[in-house]
């Protein structure tokens, strides 16, 4: 993969190293126009890239950092939109590179789909083997969950753990090794996507869609 993207320079670590704990407000200006060349526009080419990859990555947004917000400053993320309330992620701090596919934020119309979508005989089964095959793939499945069972459906109900949850995150660290300074990392994040691509059409579909 090529394109504007190169990579993130060695020296966007040094300028975050800078940002870590508590900045002043200072020390944040001093940084900024650093930061802005060094963290934020190789996120901003690394989306252009992806995008050209692939049409339905084409509604992006690469996030500011205002004045207020330490962790802003401390780690440069973006979103891609797929749909109403569902988001790919990418995010890069001293951790290095993260990826990951959200369903959040979600109004009570898509909740209530979600929880009719888990609790069928067909599209739910098919969830689970997806959230597996997540799993296996070192994604870590999380979200909000309601503390207790949800009302209207059994205590027992195979999928009652799926049900509790107003929101579906699965996420994973890609690392910081040499190749967050290549091209290559556009490729990484590619094949992060299309990983995610299962949950994502399944929520696009069963929860998502028409509302």
């Amino acid at each position: 993969m090529t394109g504007g993207f190169e990579g993130w320079p060695r020296d966007a670590f040094d300028v975050l190293l800078r940002l870590e704990g508590e900045p002043s407000v200072g020390v944040r200006e001093e940084c900024r126009r650093e930061r802005e060349e060094l963290v934020r526009r190789p996120m901003v080419e690394l989306l252009d890239v992806v995008a050209a990859a692939d049409p339905a990555y084409e509604d992006f947004s690469v996030w500011g950092y205002g004045d207020v917000l330490l962790r802003a400053w401390q780690r440069q993320s973006a979103i891609v939109r797929l749909a109403r309330n569902v988001e790919l992620g990418i995010r890069f701090d001293l951790d290095g590179v993260e990826v990951g596919l959200a369903w959040w934020y979600a109004p009570s119309e898509q909740i209530e789909r979600y929880r009719a979508a888990v609790a069928d005989a067909g599209t739910g089964p098919r969830l689970v083997a997806i959230l597996r095959r997540l799993e296996q793939e070192e994604f870590v499945i999380s979200g909000d969950l309601l503390k207790r069972p949800l009302r209207g459906y059994p205590v027992d109900h195979p999928r009652a753990e799926l049900l509790r949850h107003r929101s579906v995150i699965a996420s994973r660290a890609l690392g910081c090794d040499d190749w967050v300074h290549t091209p290559a990392a556009a490729d990484r994040v590619l094949a992060a996507f299309a990983q995610l691509r299962p949950l994502a059409r399944w929520l696009v579909r069963n929860v998502s869609a028409g509302v």
